[in-house]
């Protein structure tokens, strides 16, 4: 069985990603409401009819499911075989925030909720995420989070800030998402035509997001540059810092993109899950740097 262990964690970690990513095109799609008010039959049937956000919501459940699943034989797994703590503490995470999350989306199917509760839906999960990724990590050679040298306490402070704050910028553009703001500035990268637009309604929750993803693109970006200064470039925290410098930089690319993309639906959505998609993988690079100073060898 503990062969099997490496193949459910890798498996977890696809299967939330998956339920990131089809988060992201319920909501952009507006189909939360595709099997009505009902949890867990989608329109009083467990097989719904074709419709589109039927289909949508209803995938998304069914995934969600067979996740949860997975989840329950790896979390068995890895507290009867793996002596390893810290393996214990990722599945433990990843399978909280999955049943948070999916108690919190049924909840919202029964009750509509307010925007600022739905924005942290999307937060958990991608917490739920970042936790499986590292659950994967953990059987293979970047799981080794040991080091022989120790690490900068200034270092230290700037990554966990960082990681932090990255997660702010992201509620803010789920809460964009989910009170239907992304209109509220047309072009990029000037908002309505101006640098500096009327902050009020919509306007200002998509502008405020925009300057939060510009700090946190400087934040990184001195992360990097941190790292680049005092470690080699084979060390893991020079890797995961250019990573997530790498992937912030398309993240706002993207975000530019998805703007660009408005008012042709199609695009739009597809625009808007490859936004998602980026930050879930910006994100769980920041979290692995978190995790490596954790393990910082005490000098």
């Amino acid at each position: 069985m503990q062969k099997w262990i490496p193949k459910l964690a890798n498996l977890s970690a696809i299967g939330m990603f998956l339920i990131l990513a089809m988060g992201a095109l319920v909501t952009k799609a507006d189909a939360g409401r595709g099997c009505g008010d009902e949890w867990p039959l989608c329109h009083g049937k467990f097989v719904p009819a074709h419709t589109i956000s039927s289909f949508i919501e209803y995938s998304h459940r069914l995934v969600v499911g067979i996740v949860t699943l997975i989840l329950i034989a790896t979390f068995i797994l890895v507290f009867r075989y793996v002596k390893r703590k810290d393996a214990k503490y990722f599945i433990t995470g990843t399978v909280v925030m999955t049943l948070i999350q999916a108690v919190m989306g049924a909840l919202a199917v029964v009750w509509p909720q307010s925007s600022l509760v739905l924005a942290l839906h999307f937060g958990l999960s991608l917490l739920a995420f970042a936790f499986s990724l590292l659950l994967a990590l953990v059987f293979t050679p970047w799981g080794q989070f040991q080091r022989d040298t120790a690490i900068r306490s200034g270092f230290k402070v700037i990554v966990w800030i960082t990681a932090v704050y990255s997660y702010v910028v992201v509620y803010l553009g789920a809460f964009v998402r989910h009170t239907v703001s992304s209109g509220g500035c047309t072009g990029w990268p000037l908002c309505n035509g101006e640098v500096i637009p009327e902050l009020s309604g919509a306007t200002g929750i998509v502008f405020t997001h925009r300057i939060a993803a510009l700090l946190l693109f400087v934040c990184i970006l001195f992360l990097y540059l941190q790292a680049k200064r005092y470690y080699p470039s084979s060390d893991k925290l020079h890797f995961g810092s250019k990573w997530s410098l790498i992937l912030v930089s398309l993240q706002v690319f993207s975000g530019a993109v998805v703007t660009w993309s408005m008012g042709n639906e199609l695009a739009y959505l597809f625009t808007g899950m490859i936004h998602a998609v980026i930050v879930a993988g910006m994100f769980g690079f920041l979290c692995y740097l978190c995790v490596l100073t954790l393990y910082d060898r005490q000098a």
